[in-house]
């Protein structure tokens, strides 16, 4: 799978890395932008602050699959019911929200568990199948929260994750699984 990754950081950046292991063609995207044409799947992830700056200089985005991966600690924009929907509403194509509540520097970890960590995403019917695929190969197990309309959701869980991360004294993985 062709995939773009807009933002070269520690999320960005350790996605990109995975997926190249994995066998995907990966092209990073900075702050200069570039184009997205040729991509199957866009990451997405930049500051929140950032979205449509990020979003703007780069071309070939119409009707994309995107993987929003942001969160709001660079404050929202207003009139979207999430992050992922502002995502949607510049991009117009099928948005999943993933990525978000797993810690970057805990990238080098995952092939290391025992049973694979979590990784929730909430998304369009139509970016489903691409997004488990791209968890999977990044060494998660997908944890299907939903349509987008829960993307909210998953941002908003962020400060409690991370909660539980510090009082366990650093990065952690999820896991969730139905009970016997």
């Amino acid at each position: 799978m062709k995939i773009t990754t807009i933002g070269r950081g520690n999320v960005g950046g350790g996605l990109a890395r995975l997926w190249r292991a994995a066998g995907h063609e990966v092209t990073e995207l900075g702050k200069d932008g570039g184009d997205a044409s040729k991509a199957d799947a866009v990451l997405l992830a930049v500051p929140s602050g950032s979205i449509d700056d990020a979003l703007a200089v780069v071309t070939g985005l119409e009707g994309k699959l995107v993987i929003d991966a942001t969160n709001a600690f660079h404050g929202r924009a207003e009139g979207f019911d999430s992050l992922a929907h502002q995502v949607k509403a510049r991009t117009g194509g099928p948005v999943a929200k993933s990525f978000n509540v797993n810690f970057a520097r805990a990238y080098d970890d995952v092939p290391k568990q025992d049973v694979r960590p979590g990784n929730l995403y909430a998304a369009d019917d139509d970016a489903r199948e691409v997004v488990e695929q791209l968890i999977r190969d990044a060494g998660f197990e997908p944890l299907n929260a939903g349509d987008l309309d829960n993307a909210r959701a998953l941002e908003d869980f962020l400060p409690a994750f991370s909660a539980v991360s510090g009082n366990l004294g650093g990065p952690v993985f999820y896991r969730i699984t139905p009970a016997a």
